[in-house]
């Protein structure tokens, strides 16, 4: 599982506890202290890095692409401060465009990424992008949203060139109990990677995915 985990580590300390307990079945956490780094170094956000990278957990720190509209400049900014401040591993790119058009900007911003010290780059369009997106990323989000959506979300004939765990399903919404059914029709769609989460809203990464609870 990737796990974004939008909560902060005074609120809910034992979601984070839990999480590094279950560090055999994460793909990664992503790290989100105020859409981004933050503007100041947070001391709980970084406590909580080094609990997850000491248990073996990759640690991606959150950027806004705004769809290929931010400056490249704000983007490598957000990535020196969360290398700089939490010592993350890699970066989840956020709101990544998926036209064909911008594919040279994200090969550009996952350049600029690595050449920070980013080990792991994940975009994430949401959608099934353009094909060339898939030779940028280590990881590609091909979907997020909700549960009632991903029963009728398709799967292009493209993404059988590409091995399942290059790309991950983020989904939300999902009732309680059919956590399982979201991993197993994930992995039917080619995506190796995943996170269900029950909760939904403006925030629906708050908490826990239902399959980590019991930690």
């Amino acid at each position: 599982m990737l796990v974004p985990l939008y909560v902060h580590p005074l609120v809910d300390p034992a979601a984070w506890e839990a999480l590094a307990r279950s560090a055999p079945r994460l793909y990664g956490v992503v790290l989100n202290a105020a859409d981004g780094p933050g503007s100041t170094y947070d001391p709980a956000f970084a406590d909580a890095a080094e609990l997850l990278r000491a248990a073996g957990i990759r640690v991606l720190g959150y950027v806004d692409t705004a769809y290929g509209d931010r400056p490249v400049g704000d983007i490598v900014a957000d990535a020196r401060r969360h290398r700089q401040w939490y010592g993350t591993d890699g970066l989840f790119l956020d709101q990544a465009a998926a036209e064909g058009q911008l594919v040279p900007h994200y090969r550009r911003l996952a350049a600029e990424a690595r050449t920070l010290g980013a080990h792991t780059v994940v975009l994430n369009p949401g959608v099934h992008p353009d094909p060339g997106y898939a030779r940028i990323a280590d990881l590609l989000v091909t979907y997020e949203g909700g549960w009632d959506t991903y029963h009728r979300a398709g799967t292009p004939g493209w993404t059988a060139d590409h091995p399942p765990e290059r790309f991950c399903h983020l989904i939300h919404g999902v009732p309680a109990g059919l956590s399982g059914l979201a991993a197993r029709t994930a992995r039917l769609r080619g995506a190796a990677v995943h996170c269900a989460v029950t909760g939904d809203g403006a925030n629906p990464w708050d908490a826990l995915p239902e399959a980590l609870h019991a930690g």
